[in-house]
């Protein structure tokens, strides 16, 4: 467990992060960051140096687990590297971003803590609910693109955001919001595990009402409130309410609380 917490949230992801940010070269806001700093030719090479130390992390567990932060960190590059740069292909990099953020990551945190290899991706109990987070994060990724719409065309860049507007963007991610909704409810009650599923729509519903309340807004004035502090506040948000969701269902799942 330590190891997989340390190779991807301390070396993968910031590599990841650092590496986008060197090519992206944001002037305006981005995620996490209101105000970024000039990158510089260092931040390059630090995050080649993370992507290694992540690999070498990963391969202690085995080689196969390493093998799949190799595929996630050279996927992550290309998604703004100027030679591929999926940010210029709006559905492409939709669909890849969502599964590899979501999906395959579930799969390789699992093959990880178990010391399993790519079969993970074959195993209906792993593969299913890692979908299910693909298809959530379907439906928020094009809201953290609302506010950098200046900036991605000035690049030439063509986000998925970008391509249906704000208020389309809003549409877009209710849509996917209400998909999401469903399939969680197939996969608890599936399961016969209605307590699981009420705690989701309770876990939901701060997120919902923020959506909505935020696109009211939007509707409104939408140049004044498509902007970053209403979408890093919804990204907090859901990462609260969810997070405390999910803690509690592998409490209740693994049955630790009864022990306890």
């Amino acid at each position: 467990m330590l190891l997989v917490f340390l190779s991807l949230h301390l070396f993968l992801y910031p590599s990841s992060n650092g590496y986008n940010s060197y090519f992206d070269k944001d002037e305006g806001s981005i995620g996490g960051l209101k105000n970024p700093p000039k990158v510089k030719k260092g931040l390059y090479y630090l995050s080649l140096v993370f992507f290694l130390v992540a690999i070498i992390l990963a391969a202690l567990i085995n080689i196969y687990f390493a093998g799949m932060v190799v595929i996630y960190g050279l996927v992550s590059m290309a998604y703004s590297h100027p030679a591929i740069r999926l940010k210029k292909m709006p559905y492409v990099s939709w669909i890849v971003a969502g599964f590899f953020q979501g999906c395959f990551t579930f799969c390789m945190a699992y093959a990880g803590l178990s010391d399993f290899g790519f079969e993970v991706l074959l195993m209906p109990h792993v593969f299913i609910p890692g979908l299910l987070t693909s298809v959530m994060l379907w439906g928020s990724y094009p809201l953290t693109q609302v506010y950098q719409h200046e900036e991605d065309a000035k690049r030439g860049d063509q986000t998925l955001s970008l391509k249906l507007g704000i208020k389309g963007t809003f549409l877009f991610s209710s849509i996917w919001f209400l998909f999401t909704g469903l399939a969680f409810a197939w996969f608890f009650l599936d399961r016969n595990q209605d307590w699981a599923f009420y705690g989701f729509l309770a876990a939901l519903l701060p997120v919902v009402l923020y959506f909505y309340t935020w696109f009211w807004f939007v509707k409104k004035d939408e140049n004044k409130y498509a902007n970053y502090s209403w979408a890093m506040w919804m990204n907090r948000i859901s990462a609260i309410a969810l997070n405390i969701f999910f803690f509690w269902y592998f409490l209740e799942n693994t049955q630790i609380l009864q022990v306890i």
